[in-house]
């Protein structure tokens, strides 16, 4: 059955490889203006760290607009004197404060500049108001096209929430728009109806009543945050909560679901404290304690925001209630509740600086599927599962994109990325080594935003092994890498194709029945076999393809 799974897929994996000749030598894509205002760290960004924010904002359900402000407290690196905030179509900043003063700005498509008119001394801490409002982008099909979702539950009250991951903050606040400088700590107030519930980040500070009967929810994330991990939910919301005794203390974890639908809650979000033991163990403290954990039911199907993870899976195991790996191991856990609460260590603590390089959040999340699934059921049962997932990979282009201009690669960073961490780990061969790496990545770099590279070298220097050909062969090609073999006059004859020139993955093989490891690289290498015999099997954990090209 293996050599079968890897006979089928072998002409797949061979057609990619030519395709991929095509991708990568064909014309990039065609990039604008506004990609590189929004995608790469302008001048006017870089010669300023953000260190506060406190935005305040009301959402009107009866007009769907939305009013307010967002005061910036930030420091300065560089002598310079206008600032980047970005804020996207249709809404309008209407106004800008320094010191009491009301300056001058220019828009460029969703850009402001900012003209300061007071001097930007070196190492100076400052303060800087944008008031703004319109008519947010409305989300079309969220999270993936997002913006801001206006619904209504069964009993006719508002639903409303925000999802902006890759789109951006700034469809719906004004803010410093790139994922390299997170905000250290962050104030959100937001206005509600006053017979609905204002949830958000963090821990909630204080509820205000004002006298035109809405109430203000205060609330205060004591960590470093991303743009898009800042969210606002309202509804008609009851809660409940618990403490999960972890590494770091009691953590406390808080629950808010629609009236409706706390009885179905308290049951399915089990999954909840089972997910934080289970991720503690592979992947070391939960982030942030001092904020908490939150799930907060939308109404489409979640998000990973930091310590306010969006839930919309239906009260179902899997994903709305479909295995994802066709294994049956997809249904014993709530595919969104495990995996958006995975980008805690993920996303949330491991910060990509650039989207290209998102698969640092997605490749390493998807992969944490498979570790729940081996913590309760055991190291074959995750194996069946992250084995299942290839079914939905598509080879189609790089897992990397393009720096500097807003641009993701391709949607395999989830399910090919799984798997080439899968490999990663039968190369370490050690398992608690391999826990430990994983465990390491997430102390190493706490609370940061890295690159790609700074991955690569930490991995390899832990595995104690060179992997720069196997991350470009996985990362930045589209090509699955086919282990070409014969047999002849007493050995077997083996090389990798369908890859760089450089690739040279060991790899275990079942010879003749017996387990082989088999250093291939580019060129032909022949290993004597005392069987008259001619089988190579290769270990099906290893993502790669196989072909005897004499058969």
């Amino acid at each position: 059955m293996k050599q079968q799974f890897v006979i089928i897929f072998l002409v797949l994996f061979i057609f990619t490889g030519v395709r991929a000749q095509g991708l990568l030598q064909s014309k990039e894509n065609v990039f604008t203006r506004q990609d590189s205002l929004r995608g790469s760290i302008t001048k006017e960004r870089e010669w300023w760290d953000l260190k506060k924010y406190h935005l305040n904002v009301k959402l009107n359900p009866s007009d769907s607009t939305i009013t307010g402000f967002n005061v910036i407290s930030y420091k300065v690196l560089q002598q310079y004197n206008v600032m980047q905030i970005d804020l996207q179509q249709p809404l309008e900043i209407y106004k800008v404060t320094q010191d009491g003063k009301e300056l001058k700005y220019k828009r460029e498509e969703n850009a402001f500049f900012i003209e300061l008119s007071a001097a930007q001394i070196i190492g100076a801490m400052k303060e800087l108001t944008v008031f703004y409002g319109g008519k947010p982008k409305v989300a079309i099909n969220p999270p993936w096209d997002g913006g801001i979702t206006w619904k209504k539950d069964s009993n006719g009250m508002s639903f409303i929430a925000s999802s902006c991951q890759g789109l951006g903050a700034s469809v719906w606040w004004p803010n410093k728009d790139h994922m390299y400088d997170e905000v250290e700590s962050m104030t959100i107030s937001i206005n509600a109806p006053k017979d609905l519930v204002a949830v958000s980040n963090g821990r909630l500070q204080s509820v205000e009543k004002l006298k035109d009967g809405t109430k203000t929810y205060n609330w205060y994330v004591s960590n470093p945050i991303n743009n898009y991990g800042v969210n606002v939910n309202i509804g008609d919301y009851v809660s409940f909560t618990e403490k999960f005794q972890g590494e770091n203390g009691a953590l406390d974890c808080s629950y808010y679901v629609l009236r409706e639908n706390l009885a179905k809650a308290k049951k399915q979000f089990q999954d909840a404290p089972k997910m934080l033991k289970a991720f503690e163990h592979w992947f070391g403290p939960y982030p942030f304690y001092k904020d908490g954990y939150k799930l907060v039911e939308v109404p489409y199907l979640g998000m990973e925001h930091q310590s306010s993870v969006t839930y919309g899976n239906d009260f179902k195991n899997g994903y709305l209630g479909r295995d994802v790996s066709d294994t049956g191991w997809g249904l014993k856990f709530d595919f969104i509740i495990i995996h958006e609460s995975g980008h805690e260590w993920f996303a949330n603590n491991i910060t990509y600086k650039d989207i290209a390089d998102m698969w640092i959040h997605e490749s390493f999340t998807s992969y944490s599927e498979s570790l729940f699934v081996e913590y309760y059921y055991g190291k074959d049962a995750a194996y069946q599962y992250v084995r299942g997932v290839r079914k939905n990979i598509n080879n189609d282009k790089p897992i990397i994109g393009q720096y500097n201009v807003n641009s993701e690669g391709s949607v395999d960073m989830y399910y090919k990325g799984a798997n080439m961490l899968h490999t990663l780990r039968q190369i370490v061969n050690n398992d608690e080594k391999w826990r430990q790496i994983l465990r390491g990545l997430n102390s190493t770099f706490y609370h940061q935003t890295v690159t790609t590279k700074q991955i690569e070298d930490y991995i390899s220097k832990e595995a104690e092994t060179n992997l720069n050909s196997f991350f470009n062969q996985y990362l930045r090609d589209n090509r699955v890498p086919v282990l070409e073999y014969f047999f002849n006059k007493g050995a077997v004859n083996f090389r990798w194709s369908n890859c760089f020139e450089d690739f040279n993955l060991p790899i275990k093989v079942q010879l003749n029945g017996e387990e082989v490891l088999l250093n291939p690289d580019t060129n032909w290498t022949s290993l004597k076999v005392a069987s008259t015999k001619s089988q190579l099997i290769v270990d099906p954990n290893y993502y790669v393809a196989s072909f005897n090209i004499i058969q």
